[in-house]
């Protein structure tokens, strides 16, 4: 697979859902490669989600049984997905049948247009040199953090999402990063637009002053006020809140909740119940 693929899955024997809906529920979670796939997707069931992001699924890579987790997800919850590659794990494959690590964005509802914004702001610690051997616990990889970018369509509203993982290095690559992302949303944000930001922002977006950037920008954060940790604090301590989605256009956030007793990943998943509203109701 090129490091541009980005692989698609249908729902198996599941007509394609095609109503409108008031109500869209949503789970973003870094699942941690996917090592403890059966808890996973107990878990994403007992959401019964409309549409979900994940960050960190492996395909193909040994110390999750050479899976693709994301085909894995999907066909147990008979969804649609969409995978793109965020790194080629140098230590986890060969050659022959390379190893993989990506975002997997997966919905009831069809999945189009789907593309990887790969940042042009890149940290080379992951990068593999002559003098590093290829140790599993070195991570050595090609490729680089990038969103994956979707169109969701329920009925005949659109959802532009994208479900990003930003570097756990350098907070100003971070920054870079996001904006990135923020910049490129811009192509389609217009008045009738709905976007979605999910997933490993690897920073404590709302103590951040890139915060009042998001604010001008008129995205919602509807886990700013909570602040709540995302992931255990043995590993991150006091930056715990990492992990974000945000919204903008016709949408209002009625529940948002981390799952912090869900165990089956180094980090929380984040749930969101979001209401698709007219345009007269987009929030100012």
């Amino acid at each position: 697979m090129s490091l541009d693929t980005v692989e698609t899955g249908t729902a198996p024997a599941r007509e394609v859902i095609r109503a409108e809906k008031d109500l869209i529920r949503l789970v973003s979670w870094n699942v941690a490669r996917g090592s403890r796939l059966a808890e996973i997707v107990d878990f994403l069931r007992s959401t019964n989600a409309d549409l979900i992001c994940l960050q960190e699924t492996d395909r193909n890579a040994r110390r999750t049984g050479c899976r693709n987790i994301a085909a894995e997800i999907a066909r147990a919850l008979r969804m649609n997905y969409v995978f793109g590659i965020e790194f080629e794990e140098l230590s986890q494959g060969s050659r022959e049948s390379p190893a993989y690590q990506g975002q997997a964005t997966l919905s009831s509802f069809p999945l189009t247009d789907c593309r990887i914004l790969r940042f042009r702001n890149q940290s080379r610690f992951w990068h593999p040199r002559w003098w590093i051997p290829q140790h599993p616990k070195l991570q050595r990889r090609l490729g680089g953090r990038m969103a994956l970018f979707t169109h969701v369509l329920i009925g005949d509203r659109a959802f532009a999402v994208y479900n990003l993982h930003l570097e756990s290095r350098s907070e100003q690559m971070r920054r870079a990063q996001l904006t990135e992302v923020l910049e490129d949303a811009r192509r389609d944000d217009n008045d009738t637009t709905r976007l979605i930001l999910a997933g490993d922002f690897n920073f404590d977006l709302s103590g951040s002053d890139i915060s009042s950037v998001v604010d001008e920008l008129r995205f919602q954060n509807p886990f700013k006020v909570q602040r709540a940790r995302t992931t255990p604090s043995s590993h991150f301590g006091r930056t715990a809140a990492i992990d974000w989605i945000l919204i903008k256009g016709a949408l209002n956030s009625t529940t948002a909740r981390v799952h912090s007793a869900v165990s089956a990943s180094d980090h929380f998943p984040l749930s969101l119940t979001l209401r698709v509203c007219d345009q007269t109701e987009v929030p100012k």
